[in-house]
């Protein structure tokens, strides 16, 4: 089974401002990837590539690095996740800039039962709350924010034994593009 998964949020900030953003993933003071309700991003050295590392029980190395442009991470774990993830920009017609993250994925077994029951919503959601404290950093608020599915609120009471409970309770599913073949 084949995956290919999409989120992208427009900022009306310049590119250079998104790439610094994406320079911060996994440091001290990351300010894309949203630790206040998820596992953190976490390296055994700086981002660059080579780096092993992952959020959670999510495991991957950093295939390629352009700092202040892009990164992707090729998959180590879960058992079954064959391929990558990565997060791009892109400027658009009107000036403004797309952050962009796309997840392409060859599931094999175990995977390919996990990965729709299990994996897809937790990420959609992870990917989501990451858009929303990006356009947060970029321009100092969210004009759509992303809701948690009930969904997603049972898989992470499940998972964390009740810690996250406090975190946006009353959240409803996330927008993205998602394709499976």
């Amino acid at each position: 089974m084949r995956v290919w998964n999409r989120h992208s949020r427009i900022v009306g900030v310049t590119q250079e401002r998104v790439g610094a953003l994406i320079d911060t993933l996994s440091e001290e003071g990351d300010r894309l990837w949203p630790v206040d309700a998820w596992p953190p991003m976490r390296f055994d050295r700086p981002l660059g590539v080579g780096a092993d590392g992952g959020h959670g029980p999510v495991r991957y190395r950093v295939e390629s690095y352009e700092p202040g442009k892009s990164v992707r991470f090729r998959f180590t774990a879960p058992r079954g996740f064959d391929g990558f993830h990565e997060f791009t920009m892109r400027a658009t017609e009107t000036g403004d800039t797309e952050l962009v993250h796309l997840m392409v994925l060859r599931l094999r077994y175990p995977a390919w039962l996990t990965y729709p029951l299990l994996w897809r919503p937790l990420h959609d959601a992870l990917l989501e709350d990451c858009l929303d404290r990006a356009e947060r950093e970029l321009t100092g608020t969210v004009r759509t924010p992303a809701r948690w599915s009930r969904y997603v609120r049972l898989l992470r009471n499940l998972i964390s034994g009740n810690r996250f409970r406090r975190f946006r309770k009353n959240r409803l599913p996330p927008t993205s593009t998602t394709a499976i073949r």
